[in-house]
C-alpha cells in the first residue's frame, strides 16, 4: 500500500525518485512549479523537453498525460511532467486533474521510482479550488494501483496544507475532516 505524507514547503527541495511538474503544455517551463524546477533543475530538463516537442509532442503535451525527464540538478532522479487543467468554474470535470495524478503514478511504475512528490496540480494559475484538488489527488492516488512505496504531497502554503491534511485524515479515519471548510 502506498503511503501518502504531507509536507509544507519547496517542491525542489525534495529528495525523491521523482517530481512531479506541474506542467504547461509546451513543456518549456513557466510560472509558479513549472518555473521553479526548471529554474532548480537546470538546463538538462529544458533541453529534454525541447528534445519531446522535436519528437513525440510537437503541438505539446496534452492535458492529463504525463512524461519523464531527468530531473537535472535537482535531488531526484526524474521528474514527471503532466499538464493540469484550467478550471471552467462550478461544474468543470475532474477526470483530466485525476489523470494527471494516476498517468504520473504510471510513469513513476514505468521508471521504476518508489518515492513520488506531488505538488497541488492545477490548484495556482489555473484556478482549481484547493480543496477540490485535494479530495481529487488523495482519492486518485487512493484508488490508483501502483509500486510506488511513498506519496509526498508538497504544499507550497498553509491553506493547501490545511485541504490535503483534511482529505488524508477523512481518507484514514473515514467520515468528516477536522477542520472546516475553507478553513486555513
Amino acid at each position: 500500500m502506498t503511503t501518502l505524507t504531507l509536507v509544507r514547503g519547496d517542491i525542489t527541495r525534495q529528495s525523491v525518485d521523482a517530481i512531479v511538474n506541474a506542467a504547461n503544455s509546451s513543456l518549456l517551463g513557466g510560472g509558479g512549479v513549472d518555473g521553479a524546477i526548471h529554474r532548480r533543475g537546470g538546463p538538462a530538463i529544458l533541453a529534454e523537453c525541447r528534445a519531446l516537442r522535436a519528437s513525440r509532442y510537437g503541438k505539446g503535451l496534452p492535458t492529463g498525460q504525463a512524461v519523464a525527464t531527468t530531473a537535472g540538478d535537482l535531488d531526484a532522479r526524474w521528474v514527471i511532467h503532466t499538464v493540469g487543467p484550467v478550471y471552467q468554474g462550478a461544474g468543470s470535470d475532474p477526470s483530466p486533474l485525476a489523470s494527471c495524478h494516476r498517468k504520473s503514478l504510471r510513469v513513476a511504475d514505468e521508471l521504476g521510482a518508489r518515492t513520488v512528490a506531488f505538488p497541488a496540480i492545477s490548484a495556482g494559475a489555473y484556478g482549481w479550488p484547493v480543496e477540490d484538488v485535494a479530495r481529487i489527488a488523495v482519492e486518485t492516488v487512493r484508488d490508483t494501483e501502483t509500486a510506488v512505496e511513498e506519496v509526498r504531497f508538497v504544499l507550497f502554503d498553509e491553506r493547501a496544507f490545511a485541504a490535503f491534511a483534511g482529505q488524508v485524515h477523512r481518507l484514514r479515519h473515514g467520515g468528516e475532516s477536522p477542520l472546516p471548510p475553507g478553513s486555513p
